[in-house]
This record gives C-alpha cells, sequence and structure tokens, in this order.
C-alpha cells in the first residue's frame, strides 16, 4: 500500500528540518575561550601636550589651513580700514522682443468659449495634446488640449475648465460664454 501524500510530505519535510537544523539532531559544545595575543595591537600617541607635540612632525598637507603658530596676531574687529568702492559696473542688455520666446504658431482661431466642470479642455478639429495659448479680455493662459469638443452645431470653438475661463475673460460669474483667440501650436 502506497502512503498518502500528507504522510510523504511529513517525512520529507521531517528530513529537511533535521538536516538543515544540526541543533535538533545533536547540540554542539561551545568553542573554548581563547587568549588574544597583546602583539597584535599597535600602541597610538594621540599629542595631547605640548611635549608630546613636538615629537610629531607634519608635512605641509598634513597642517590645518587654520592652525595657529606663537608668532600669528589678530586684529581687532571694525579697526580695519575699509577701502571705498569703485565705480559700478553698468551691464547692457539688448532689449528682447515681447515676443521672443514664443515660436509662431501654426494658426489662429478666434470664436466663442464657455466652460464646463469636466475638468479638460476641450476643442473640436484640434487632436489631443496639442499646445494651445488662450487669450480673452481678461488675459491669456497656455494649455493643452485633452478633449475632443464641443459639437459643431452648438456655434462654440472651445469648452475650458471652469478656472481657466473665468482667469482669461475677464467677466462676472454670471458670465457663460466670452470671446476668445486661441492660438494653436
Amino acid at each position: 500500500m502506497r502512503p498518502s501524500r500528507t504522510v510523504a510530505r511529513a517525512a520529507l519535510t521531517a528530513a529537511l528540518v533535521l538536516a538543515a537544523v544540526p541543533g535538533f539532531a545533536g547540540s554542539r559544545e561551545p568553542s573554548p575561550a581563547r587568549p588574544i595575543d597583546a602583539a597584535q595591537f599597535d600602541t597610538v600617541n594621540l599629542a595631547t601636550s605640548p611635549e608630546q607635540q613636538e615629537h610629531i612632525l607634519l608635512d605641509d598637507s598634513g597642517r590645518s589651513d587654520g592652525a595657529l603658530d606663537s608668532a600669528d596676531t589678530f586684529s581687532e574687529p571694525g579697526t580695519e580700514e575699509i577701502a571705498a568702492p569703485g565705480s559700478r559696473a553698468q551691464p547692457s542688455v539688448a532689449a528682447a522682443k515681447s515676443s521672443w520666446s514664443w515660436k509662431d504658431p501654426r494658426y489662429t482661431l478666434t470664436g466663442i468659449a464657455s466652460f464646463y466642470d469636466n475638468g479638460t479642455t476641450a476643442m473640436r478639429d484640434v487632436p489631443r495634446g496639442t499646445t494651445i495659448m488662450i487669450c480673452g479680455g481678461g488675459g491669456c493662459i497656455e494649455t493643452v488640449v485633452s478633449d475632443y469638443g464641443p459639437s459643431a452645431a452648438g456655434g462654440r470653438l472651445i469648452d475650458m475648465y471652469r478656472p481657466d475661463f473665468f482667469e482669461i475673460c475677464g467677466c462676472g460669474s454670471w458670465s457663460g460664454t466670452t470671446t476668445v483667440t486661441v492660438k494653436v501650436y
């Protein structure tokens, strides 16, 4: 008759435990204490007194930059003479154009913008991921198109996230639409 799998697993586990953990199979004695040879240690001379410091000769790389000799003198703060500053440098910077950091847009659209609370900027005929600049009566913002819409039947050019809409609108919170110029990059 063949033993069951449970009995075979238990026997295999017991054999592995006895082979892996020698403490269960038989204990060992601790190793005897051995004395440490004193010749293995080196003497360290700490130059703590002036007599001992004379015996240690440091080369230039071993000396500290802030080391003082007996001939060094101290100056009192506030007694040194301060030289008057010379003429101040007058740097000149070439005048930069107001649009120096922007590349030219691929095209510009003008139309009606509205807001909605979806957290995205939606614009039709522009693929998602396109960088656009939206300018209105209150200013301009740069954003990325993240949704497709609004429908062409609604007559709107772009649907904007509510905080962005009121940032560029320059109008009161009762407004629902505003005229914008969109530069597509």
